[in-house]
């Protein structure tokens, strides 16, 4: 099992080295770099939490997720796809066939193939027990698969893609399974690409589903457990986005911490100034709480309290990133508008993380449901 301060650090590096110096030229070209993911699968970035015999780190989830606050100085829609990819492989080597693992297991963590994970349909985005993509289980275990999904990320880019899907014309989430589906199975089809704002080297698009039939060893989840299994994997991204989400409050608020060293007014630096250290020490509080926040959710993934205390850190991290994102641009003045400062950037991704694997509202729906089921246990208010 790998050291997680090695990985950490390696994790630092390849932000410094490959992700701050290329990002602003992979927005321009618009193509995933799939030499920078090459890059982070021999740093170790990308079998996290898979066992070390099928090339991965062998790290805990609540380790391997702090990963991405590391990511996330450098951009955090490239974190977020790793930690995406790193679900994947974390599936197929915990809940794989034997033989799909043999097959895909050092694929996905040599980077030699990456994986996408695909629940959202465009009739049922934040209601996962809404799906309509239908898979026909046949005679021999094999599925065959029609429908259409949305909002799939490294569409057109991913080897592998993991489906949620429904195998009956039955109400509720009974017969819910996840299944690979390769990129390049027959009746498999992405529509044109999204256009996005700050982070075009995503590939993002619907993918089309006509008859795609794919082997039985490809059910990484039976009927009955897909959605669990799809549930969980939510969990943990939207726990990973919490932590993206905190090395952009530090790539925000380290941009305004050496700016504000450097330039005088007023016979002092601007950092001198009470106002100013006020407004950077709520981004640096905002920082800290994200942090505990995003760190507590890892350590309850998989356990029942692990949803609630995701979105938790859902609900907090990417708002507090927006703010700290809006606060550094308005210490910079007029220079926060310029480019090279990248403060648009980091609004940009904020709003994205913000809505990303389950908007700011779905959070608060599922930290009420907590609250509605705490207060059926509570006795009667005694009234004067």
């Amino acid at each position: 099992m790998a050291d997680i301060e090695t990985i950490l650090a390696a994790a630092r590096k390849h932000c410094d080295d490959v992700v701050k110096p290329s990002v602003d030229n992979w927005n321009e070209v618009g193509v995933w770099p799939r030499s920078a993911s090459d890059q982070a699968a021999k740093a170790g970035l990308l079998g996290l939490y898979c066992p070390t015999e099928f090339g991965g780190q062998g790290l805990s989830l609540e380790d391997g997720i702090r990963v991405y606050e590391e990511l996330g100085k450098g951009d955090g829609a490239y974190a977020f796809t790793l930690s995406m990819h790193n679900i994947v492989s974390f599936a197929v080597c915990g809940f794989g066939s034997d033989s799909f693992k043999q097959k895909w297991a050092k694929k996905l963590t040599s980077g030699e193939a990456l994986g996408g994970f695909v629940l959202t349909e465009p009739q049922s985005g934040s209601d996962a027990g809404a799906l309509v993509t239908r898979a026909v289980v046949n005679d021999d275990g094999s599925y065959t698969i029609t429908g259409r999904k949305a909002w799939v990320s490294l569409s057109n880019e991913a080897d592998i893609f993991l489906l949620v899907v429904k195998t009956s014309d039955e109400r509720g989430h009974s017969d819910i399974a996840m299944v690979a589906v390769p990129r390049d199975a027959k009746g498999v089809r992405f529509s044109e690409r999204y256009e996005t704002p700050s982070y075009n080297f995503l590939p993002l698009s619907d993918m089309h589903l006509d008859q795609v039939t794919v082997p039985a060893d490809h059910v990484i989840l039976p009927p009955g457990k897909g959605l669990g299994g799809a549930l969980m994997a939510i969990d943990i991204a939207r726990t990973s986005i919490a932590a993206g989400c905190c090395g952009l409050i530090e790539a925000a608020l380290d941009t305004a911490l050496s700016f504000a060293s450097q330039r005088n007014m007023f016979g002092k630096t601007e950092l001198d100034l009470q106002g100013i250290q006020w407004m950077l020490s709520d981004v640096a509080h905002d920082l800290e709480i994200s942090r505990l926040l995003y760190r507590k959710a890892a350590g309850l993934v998989g356990t029942p309290e692990g949803p609630v205390a995701a979105a938790h850190a859902k609900l907090y991290a990417p708002d507090a990133a927006l703010r700290a994102a809006a606060t550094c641009t308005q210490l910079l003045g007029g220079y926060g508008l310029l480019k090279p400062y990248q403060m648009d950037r980091l609004s940009r991704l904020a709003q994205m993380l913000k809505i990303v694997d389950g908007t700011t509202e779905i959070q608060r729906v599922v930290i009420s449901r907590s609250l509605k089921n705490r207060a059926k246990d509570l006795g009667p208010v005694t009234m004067p």
